[in-house]
């Protein structure tokens, strides 16, 4: 499902998206289903009239042009610092500009940059598959089920049972090592980040097997381009040992800053009754994610996702006008009396791992 995001966010960008609000109350019931239909579409409006729907091709080119320079200039500071261990300094601009390289990706497999799908699926493609070695096909199918559903115990996978868990009754459910784990998860909350970029890639290579067999082909060839030129580029620098080390010391941060990105989107937010009703989607979308506060450095450190709550209710908008977005987006939620979260960096992270803390507390 390369492109489902992408249909997603055309469906959003029509005013589909609020299909799921033509349905009965939620937790904050603001009455008939006609009335949590309406809820969403005042504020579509809105957003259309001010043009923030519109793509920024522009920018993204001129952003991407960068990021390409900037990870040029890396490597031609690893081959003139060569066979060093000063050369793994570069180790974290490296994995900063890969992160950098993971936001444009998903902003492709969101039709933020192109209405195009084959252009999308291409720098989906280009960014993911060969510069990151993830594969993107896997990515979408997962990122559209989060977006379809998100903090849903059934239904988003970002919330399922996996090294950590999100609610007292799946802790309830481990044993063995997965129960000290969960027991401590919390705390081993950011030294497991440093697994994840490695992680991203052994998911990839295990989704191969669900893609069709012309796709699966293509995503395959620039999975195995991608290791077979990284590797060329650590071992003609670097000897075999050193190579190694960078090589897992870069993966470290990356999957450290990744997670750093994502962390405070939706921990420890509202999560959806499976057996209670079902929200429209203004209440699914804005009471279970957590936007965080910040200037321009918390804006390009963290990809734009920061603006979570108006990049979950409008996925197909360009990341610089999610900024542009949020006030009026949060002047909606006042007028309705619905939460609206926003917070810091440093509090974002407190109250996930307050969650992740509250979880695993029955089984202390």
């Amino acid at each position: 499902m390369p492109q489902a995001i992408a249909t997603a966010a055309e469906g959003t960008r029509d005013g589909a998206g609020d299909a799921g609000a033509r349905s009965t109350t939620g937790a904050h019931g603001a009455g008939t289903a006609q009335a949590q239909g309406s809820d969403f579409a005042p504020l579509l409006r809105a957003v259309k009239g001010q043009g923030l729907l519109e793509r920024r091709t522009g920018w993204y080119a001129a952003g991407i042009a960068a990021n390409l320079v900037a990870l040029g200039a890396v490597i031609t500071g690893m081959f003139l610092l060569g066979d060093t261990w000063w050369t793994l300094l570069l180790a974290l601009p490296l994995a900063v500009f890969w992160s950098r390289t993971a936001f444009v990706g998903h902003d492709a497999g969101h039709a933020q940059i192109s209405g195009d799908r084959r252009a999308s699926r291409a720098i989906g493609l280009v960014h993911a598959n060969l510069l990151l070695g993830m594969n993107e096909a896997w990515w979408n199918d997962k990122h559209v089920r989060h977006h379809a559903n998100p903090n849903h115990i059934d239904k988003d996978p970002d919330v399922g049972v996996g090294a950590l868990v999100w609610t007292q009754k799946q802790a309830a459910q481990r044993e063995g090592f997965a129960r000290w784990l969960t027991r401590n998860q919390a705390r081993l909350f950011f030294p497991m980040l440093l697994l994840e970029g490695i992680a991203l890639k052994i998911s990839g290579f295990q989704y191969l097997r669900r893609q069709p067999a012309r796709e699966r082909l293509l995503s395959a060839l620039l999975l195995v381009a991608h290791l077979g030129l990284y590797a060329a580029l650590l071992l003609t620098v670097l000897s075999p040992g050193k190579a190694l080390v960078f090589a897992l010391v870069h993966h470290a941060l990356f999957g450290l800053h990744l997670g750093m990105a994502f962390a405070p989107n939706h921990k420890g937010m509202e999560m959806p009754d499976p057996d209670g009703d079902r929200w429209g989607h203004l209440q699914r979308q804005v009471l279970t994610s957590r936007n965080v506060r910040g200037g321009i450095l918390t804006d390009w450190f963290l990809g734009g996702l920061n603006y979570q709550i108006e990049h979950h209710l409008f996925p197909s908008m360009p990341r610089p006008h999610l900024r542009l977005a949020q006030p009026m987006v949060h002047a909606h939620c006042q007028a309705l009396g619905m939460p609206y979260a926003e917070t810091g960096l440093i509090e974002s992270y407190r109250q996930a791992l307050q969650h992740m803390h509250e979880v695993g507390e029955p089984l202390r």
